[in-house]
């Protein structure tokens, strides 16, 4: 039987030419102009020379707000007690890495944060957009952070961000989440005692380098019978005043998680430089001029620190 020939460059492959395409700025919406279609049908001859006679397919401008992972449109049933996010409260047991040695390959609990990043390992071109892989590599950059180690993903404001974490974060009693940000902001802290994780609060002058036998630094040492130990956020800057990046480093070396909230910088202008200390998530915030809101809050996953391989995905909660 004759194969059909292809008629329409698919969206991944229209995306990696984009991606060679050099001089091209950050663009978030609108379709490619007639240069870089020329240019993405001749990279496909090239390089797949079955979509020899394909074209570029027409169609209406994607914006980065559509490529946001927003809350699911159906709320759940209303039944007993509810976790933070709408779910119903289910029995929460440690889950763990497969004896692979400290922080490596957590696995995360069922999730949409799990179910996008289960997607986007096993087949990532599905889920790349012109305007999505020239904001990823806009932030990657910003954060001094190669490609290869980190997934962005996008969500509409920064709560929905840490909602993200915070359902998904294997939080059991018996560890620790422990956190620097502001609490009336922290929206993580909910399913930390939800699933009945020992929550500490602690005030931002443990951030201060300069203060021998740091409480910051005893908290990290203390002991704990799993491991990793739990999650610790805290922000790169709080009025003005930046924070050490070596409170990530030495958080690894006692066996914690980081997330890293990055979000009072701007991606583009102030460095961020994280090539020698690497959080398990990161947030930060884009500007999105095309579209409401006015800000794109990114958040980035560690790709080493957390197993998506176990978990069977579904395409229900994911926009």
């Amino acid at each position: 039987m004759k194969q059909r020939a292809h008629t329409v460059i698919p969206p991944h492959i229209i995306a990696e030419a984009i991606s060679t395409f050099r001089g091209l700025d950050l663009r978030w919406s609108g379709p490619i102009t007639p240069t870089e279609m020329q240019y993405v049908e001749q990279y496909a001859v090239a390089k797949y020379p079955e979509y020899s006679h394909a074209l570029v397919e027409g169609g209406e401008k994607t914006d980065l707000y559509d490529l946001c992972i927003k809350e699911p449109s159906e709320p759940p049933p209303d039944e007993k007690r509810k976790s933070p996010s709408g779910g119903l409260k289910e029995s929460v047991t440690p889950l763990f890495g497969n004896n692979l040695p400290d922080l490596d390959k957590t696995q995360l609990e069922p999730s949409r944060l799990l179910d996008v990043l289960t997607k986007k390992s096993s087949f990532l071109g599905s889920f790349i957009s012109i305007p999505e892989i020239q904001a990823r590599n806009k932030v990657l950059k910003h954060c001094g952070l190669p490609d290869e180690d980190y997934l962005v993903l996008f969500t509409p404001n920064y709560k929905d961000a840490m909602m993200l974490v915070g359902e998904s974060y294997p939080f059991f009693r018996g560890n620790f989440y422990m956190s620097i940000i502001e609490e009336d902001i922290d929206y993580i802290r909910a399913f930390a005692n939800y699933k009945e994780s020992k929550v500490i609060s602690a005030p931002e002058t443990w951030l201060d380098l300069r203060i021998k036998g740091s409480q910051l630094s005893q908290y990290f040492r203390r002991k704990c019978k799993h491991s990793p130990k739990g999650l610790f956020s805290y922000p790169v800057e709080v009025n003005g005043t930046q924070y050490s990046m070596h409170w990530v480093s030495e958080a690894h070396r006692n066996s914690w998680h980081v997330l890293l909230d990055a979000t009072a910088l701007v991606v583009g202008k102030d460095r961020l430089n994280l090539a020698l200390h690497r959080p398990d998530f990161l947030l930060c915030s884009l500007d999105n001029t095309h579209a409401h809101p006015s800000k794109i809050t990114c958040l980035l996953i560690k790709r080493k620190s957390f197993d998506t391989s176990s978990f069977s995905p579904s395409t229900s909660n994911v926009l």
